[in-house]
């Protein structure tokens, strides 16, 4: 996995940490951070879509893959629109779990690149999920 991808990955991870922190600090209102958490979170969950997106059209595979890699755009897109929910957290968090499983067993890089692309998805998917729950337990 290139250094890069790593350090990208690891920056995404900011916004999910510091805003449920932001809150605790007294920096954030309540619902300034759960609104902001959950429009970073389904911004970012849109991005898992266009490596699908990207992936059907480099191997040429037109079918399911194309469609499934407009769901989670929508599914962002929803969460914005319904972002005064606290089940929208949850729908955010197992869409990014979903997605990490679609991504094992549908992208088609080579075997090498795929360990190590899904072993850094496991690990950002696993400090998102978390702070998902964190923000649910603050709101709750």
């Amino acid at each position: 996995m290139p250094y890069s991808a790593v350090v990208l990955g690891l920056a995404g991870l900011i916004p999910f940490i510091f805003l449920p922190i932001a809150y605790v600090a007294n920096l954030l209102s309540l619902t300034q951070s759960a609104l902001y958490f959950i429009q970073y979170s389904g911004v970012l969950l849109s991005f898992f879509g266009g490596v699908h997106w990207w992936d059907a059209m480099k191997a040429q595979k037109f079918g399911t893959q194309m469609y499934v890699a407009m769901l989670p755009t929508i599914v962002g897109w929803l969460s914005l629109v319904f972002s005064h929910r606290v089940e929208v957290l949850g729908l955010l968090s197992l869409s990014y779990v979903g997605i990490l499983m679609y991504d094992k067993f549908t992208l088609s890089l080579p075997k090498v690149q795929i360990v190590s692309y899904i072993s850094l998805r496991i690990a950002l998917t696993t400090v998102v999920v978390l702070s998902h729950a964190w923000m649910i337990y603050l709101i709750t």
